[in-house]
């Protein structure tokens, strides 16, 4: 499965509302860091990562697949459950084929990649940015599906080369079944399964719109997971998956029931995520730094901070630039700072004891927007910026709640 973070994706699943770009970008941050699970390699240079979910689900096939090897061969004994452990890991790194296979398409299409996760049900390939054609992202989508038919396809044709009813006949029968399983259900057209993706790709190909492909993949996507949710117990109860239905206990229905549940709210939750992150894309360019930049005014370091209110009110200004001697700016000063001196004492505080001295990272060109403004937001974080023409003239002071209130403002409107 190919899911988007965030971003980003990236990332993890999130419920709620969409979260305002400072937000976003500290959970970005985050993922950036160590905490994504044990580091097992650089593949093409992208980490992978084995999340501690991974055990729980491991030791889960273990147990599972070592009951299904005891019908088969029952000699085996307590060394089934070795076999057992073995097939987990080899299925996982199947999983992780998968995953390169997304990943070495975006490496192809110059997207960057932030890592790999194998984690419960599956794994996920962060890729940091959209595609931008629909071919391409079908093609992105495609790759991880067509591997896992090629892998079933390898383990077939290898099971010609072993004896039935072996260990090594059992294990690749098992990664066989376990392969067309995940090729079959990331085909499933509903986000954020790679179906969904390639969905998205063909609406967004015959309308010309990726936001109205996205819209209609995660309603899909949803709508799947309801029907897992309803369906996937129904079909275990009534035998239609070629089970038999004379053994089927009371634990048995209750397994099955919570298997259907934690697909559908993955499913489900992705879908979701899925929307949101495309509104967020969609209304990244409203978000510019000339638009959201408050006028600011000059004042010397030793300015009473009552005086330079004063002059700021005057010229309709909302922000204070503290300058040396020869008019260049040298520090700003802070909106919470000023907000925390009591009113009979600003008289007698300089601003230069409010004021954050500037960095490089915190002067920021009037022509950024999109997602380039976030990314050097990000890169410096501070609560305001100082915006610089081309000439390096002072434009005005940008704050981070401006943007995060545009962020919202934005996303609270509906999508073109």
């Amino acid at each position: 499965m190919n899911q988007d973070d965030e971003r980003g994706e990236n990332k993890r699943p999130r419920s709620g509302d969409a979260e305002p770009p400072a937000t976003a970008d500290a959970r970005t941050r985050r993922t950036e860091e160590p905490g994504g699970g044990i580091l097992m390699g650089r593949p093409f240079g992208v980490p992978v990562y084995v999340a501690p979910s991974w055990f729980l689900v491991a030791a889960l096939i273990t147990w599972v697949f070592g009951d299904q090897i005891q019908r088969v061969l029952p000699e085996l004994g307590a060394a089934r459950y070795l076999v057992s452990l073995f097939f987990a890991i080899a299925f996982y790194a199947s999983v992780l084929v998968h995953e390169l296979a997304h990943t070495i398409a975006a490496l192809r299409f110059k997207l960057p990649v932030r890592r790999i996760q194998l984690q419960f049900f599956g794994g996920v390939s962060e890729i940091e940015k959209e595609t931008e054609t629909p071919g391409r992202e079908f093609v992105l989508a495609f790759v991880g599906p067509l591997l896992s038919l090629v892998l079933a396809g390898v383990f077939y044709l290898t099971l010609y080369a072993v004896e039935p009813g072996t260990v090594p006949g059992v294990l690749l029968a098992g990664l066989m079944i376990s392969n067309l399983i995940v090729a079959v259900f990331n085909l499933l057209p509903g986000l954020p399964l790679d179906g969904g993706r390639m969905l998205r790709a063909v609406i967004w190909k015959i309308t010309g719109k990726p936001m109205s492909g996205t819209i209609a993949a995660a309603w899909v996507g949803r709508a799947l997971a309801v029907t897992v949710l309803i369906g996937l117990p129904l079909l275990t109860r009534t035998g239609l998956l070629g089970n038999s239905t004379d053994d089927i206990s009371g634990m048995d229905t209750v397994t099955d029931a919570l298997l259907a549940a934690i697909l559908a709210a993955i499913i489900w939750t992705g879908a979701g995520n899925s929307l949101r992150m495309a509104r967020l894309r969609e209304h990244l360019p409203e978000l510019g730094a000339r638009s959201l930049t408050r006028r600011a005014i000059p004042v010397e370091p030793t300015t009473p901070l009552s005086e330079a209110l004063r002059r700021a009110n005057e010229a309709g200004a909302r922000a204070l630039v503290v300058v040396d001697g020869l008019g260049n700016p040298t520090a700003l000063v802070r909106e919470t700072a000023i907000a925390g001196v009591p009113q009979h004492r600003r008289p007698w505080v300089a601003v230069s004891g409010l004021a954050q001295d500037l960095t490089d990272g915190m002067r920021v060109p009037a022509e950024l927007s999109g997602q380039p403004l976030l990314d050097h937001l990000r890169a410096s974080p501070a609560t305001e910026y100082l915006v610089i023409e081309d000439t390096g003239e002072i434009y005005g002071v940008l704050s981070t709640a401006d943007v995060e209130r545009a962020f919202v403002r934005a996303m609270a409107r509906p999508s073109s």
